[in-house]
């Protein structure tokens, strides 16, 4: 028998989302709702020979990976994780597969971009602080920002941040961007003007964030990159937590330095309760749903369920490690 664990299926559904019993009478799969971590989650998930990732929303260091005595394969949802210690898979000859970006309208570009966009709408025009404030009895606390003559700053012109660019034009925004790689030839491709780091944070009105989470790019925005931006500017985070340093995000929001921030992306995810940021009134919070559509789950997890076959043959594909 083979045991497959799947992870952080917090909504309890990554059951629909693919043919899991096509897998045959030899495997048993388990859908572990729950988030855990560290020694809680290897006790957990240690009697598996598969254990499905979704993201990163599960750490697998060493010290975790080293406690799964059957472990056989590894799979993650994408072709990469930054959580997932690659070289002790590698070692120690687990298999490690992805899944590929969905098409599309698919959970691939649109959801995170829709996402950013819908962040940036909840900030400038109030949508929670209205809402919460009618429901209370009152009516027009304050006033919305218009979009029209702002500049939308990106952190990043790949695959998604550049998509962030025609609806910003749509809406009358300027579009400045920096990445460490960034090029003047990208940048004119996708249209916009390459500046330098300082340049992105003293001219966003609103900073977006689409950079990819490694150990160049963990702490990228601390304090002192914080300190930079407009008292009136605001900054969204899609793409990981730890690329802007946490802590110094809270200060800077809660002294006001910063006008407002709308996060999908945090340090510790589910955000554990009573967190600072929940408790200031110039956040707009979502828990992670950039990716998190019915369209982009069921491709993803159907590549899952395709690599598994493939291993349980001797055909792997969608390879990251060894």
């Amino acid at each position: 028998m083979t045991r497959v664990a799947v992870l952080d299926d917090y909504q309890h559904r990554a059951h629909e989302f693919a043919d899991w019993g096509g897998l045959g009478p030899g495997v048993d799969t388990v859908f572990f709702p729950e988030a855990m971590t560290g020694d809680d989650l290897a006790r957990a998930v240690a009697p598996f020979d598969v254990v499905v990732l979704m993201r990163e929303r599960s750490a697998f260091p060493r010290r975790v990976l080293e406690q799964l005595p059957n472990l056989k394969m590894l799979v993650t949802t994408g072709m990469g994780n930054a959580s997932v210690d690659t070289a002790w898979l590698s070692e120690r000859g687990v298999l490690f597969t992805g899944t590929q970006t969905a098409p599309p309208g698919g959970g691939g570009v649109g959801g995170p971009v829709e996402i950013a966009f819908a962040l940036i709408f909840g900030v400038t025009k109030r949508l929670v602080l209205e809402d919460q404030a009618m429901r209370r009895g009152s009516w027009q606390l304050g006033l919305p920002t218009n979009l029209a003559g702002l500049t939308l700053g990106l952190a990043g012109l790949g695959r998604l941040g550049s998509a962030m660019v025609p609806p910003a034009r749509v809406f009358g925004m300027e579009v400045i961007a920096w990445s460490q790689n960034l090029t003047e030839e990208r940048a004119a491709a996708v249209g916009v003007k390459r500046v330098t780091k300082e340049e992105l944070l003293a001219g966003s009105d609103i900073l977006s964030i689409h950079l990819v989470l490694s150990e160049r790019t963990r702490g990228l925005f601390g304090a002192t990159d914080l300190a930079l931006m407009k008292p009136s500017a605001i900054l969204i985070n899609t793409s990981r937590g730890p690329i802007v340093d946490e802590d110094a995000l809270v200060d800077a929001l809660g002294d006001k330095r910063i006008a407002g921030a709308g996060l999908d992306v945090f340090d510790i995810e589910p955000l554990p309760a009573g967190h600072r940021l929940a408790s200031l009134d110039n956040t707009v919070l979502a828990p992670h749903m950039g990716y998190v559509t019915e369209s982009g789950l069921r491709h993803m997890y159907g590549q899952v369920v395709e690599n598994i076959s493939a291993f349980l043959s001797g055909r792997p594909v969608r390879v990251i490690a060894p």
